[in-house]
């Protein structure tokens, strides 16, 4: 079979001329299935890793649909940070350089707003931005999206972890309904799931990943040992493997905390998460680990319902669980988006029946892996005694503050704060308080930027948390 080539698709002399001069021949495979779907005016959720090539493939179809007069806004693309905006509004200027008049807007915070209000008075064709500073000029009564046709969510995933949902659903609103929109996003969670069924029309979907790649591989390890060896055991796994994220399952409250007391005399980052925690402190314990602030976290199934971790390099089932069907539901934490994941699970000699009929459930043979003996990687030297990549602030202001995501960015990335995009993680929203992950080597500098400056205008209280830090 012939490889496809960009001239193979239906794009104009003028791009096809472009792509030529840029020495782009061949398309990549998210181009190769991207392209013609959006150019046919299909709703796209496209499965696409970083690095793949998808500004090129929703760019083109943009470029190859706009109509220069008059200057009006007809595509709008929300990326998670200024960096990739910046980025993707160069792609697409690269892209549409023989297009005349061709006005491409870059509508982020970090730069003066008054000139980007100045734009839109004059006119563009196509806006790239952060949903913050989008949210910004609609509640400002200064743009006009009545003629788009186009969105694009570029990196839906990120936009969700750095806490954009509210903002985004809120441009939704905002946006003409007939209108074609494509996803763009490295993973699917259930809140993309729900956006695509709410406000895309028959998507098409794709992934660039194969079937095989993309199913989960879990490596499912049973150690079978005396009941008085079971934390020793745990030790030794958690030195063997040495994962830099896991969840320790157990079935009662006492466990959780027996294990945690003993890693923490070891100096281990951990935490605790079980029904009696309150809402605040295990709000608190999932931002610290969803952040990587935390290495390990040991659970009850209770506690544990519902969590979606990306990530999770090892799941160890200290006791089995009661119920069968939770075995599933617990190794299914690890292995996700293509990755490989890692379940050990930790059995009495006399438990030997109940570890067949979860081999049954799995529909696998677990393996029998032979631990180094005692203390041979020694826990000292382990990535979970190491210092966390990422650290946590904890913003004494949230929702009823009227903060979003796109404040504590804006105030971090901004001519105040400084800081690049790259360096920030997840931000989450709640009531009364605040959670955004920071680079370990900058955490200090952006505590003393947020203590010394302002979010939306006002002062908090700001400090870095640890699982054992109390609210503010």
């Amino acid at each position: 079979m012939e490889t496809l080539q960009f001239s193979d698709l239906s794009l104009s002399s003028d791009l096809l001329t472009v792509l030529q001069e840029l020495g782009l021949k061949t398309p990549t495979p998210v181009q190769a299935q991207s392209i013609p779907l959006l150019l046919n005016g299909k709703d796209l959720v496209a499965q696409s890793k970083t690095g793949s090539g998808k500004t090129i493939a929703f760019a083109l179809p943009i470029l190859e649909k706009l109509n220069l007069e008059p200057r009006r806004i007809q595509a709008l693309v929300l990326c998670p940070t200024r960096e990739l905006c910046t980025q993707v509004a160069r792609e697409i200027r690269r892209l549409g350089r023989k297009q005349q008049g061709l006005q491409v807007l870059l509508l982020t915070g970090g730069i003066p707003l008054r000139p980007q209000i100045e734009a839109l008075r004059k006119g563009v064709h196509i806006v790239v931005g952060t949903p913050g500073r989008i949210v910004d000029v609609i509640q400002r009564g200064k743009v006009d999206f009545q003629n788009l046709s186009t969105l694009v969510l570029d990196e839906a995933d990120r936009m969700l972890d750095m806490g954009f949902q509210e903002e985004i659903e809120a441009i939704f609103r905002e946006l003409p309904w007939q209108r074609q929109t494509a996803f763009f996003s490295a993973t699917f969670p259930a809140e993309i799931q729900a956006w695509s069924k709410t406000y895309q029309t028959s998507p098409q979907k794709i992934s660039i990943e194969d079937k095989e790649e993309a199913a989960p591989k879990i490596r499912q390890i049973v150690h079978e040992i005396e009941a008085e060896d079971k934390f020793n055991t745990l030790v030794r796994v958690l030195q063997q493997h040495q994962p830099k994220s896991a969840i320790i399952f157990c079935n009662q409250k006492i466990t959780v905390s027996e294990i945690v007391d003993q890693l923490l005399r070891d100096d281990v980052s951990v935490s605790a998460l079980h029904g009696d925690l309150e809402q605040k402190d295990r709000d608190r314990v999932m931002a610290l680990f969803r952040n990587g602030s935390t290495r390990i976290l040991v659970a009850t199934d209770v506690a544990a319902r519902g969590l979606d971790i990306a990530n999770l390099d090892l799941v160890v089932n200290y006791d089995l669980p009661r119920e069968t069907e939770n075995y599933v539901h617990r190794i299914g934490r690890t292995g996700r988006a293509g990755q490989t994941g890692l379940a050990v699970s930790l059995a009495t000699f006399r438990e030997a029946v109940r570890v067949q009929e979860l081999e049954e459930i799995a529909g696998v043979k677990f393996e029998r892996e032979k631990l180094g003996f005692k203390n041979q990687h020694g826990i000292a030297k382990s990535s979970i005694h190491r210092d966390p990549e990422t650290q946590t602030l904890m913003i004494a202001g949230g929702r009823k503050n009227k903060l979003r995501p796109g404040d504590i960015l804006g105030a971090l990335t901004g001519e105040a704060g400084g800081l690049p995009g790259s360096q920030i993680g997840k931000i989450e929203i709640h009531d009364f308080y605040s959670y955004v992950a920071i680079a370990s080597p900058v955490a200090k500098e952006a505590l003393q930027k947020l203590r010394e400056g302002r979010v939306k205008g006002q002062k908090f209280q700001v400090r870095i948390v640890t699982a054992a830090t109390k609210p503010l």
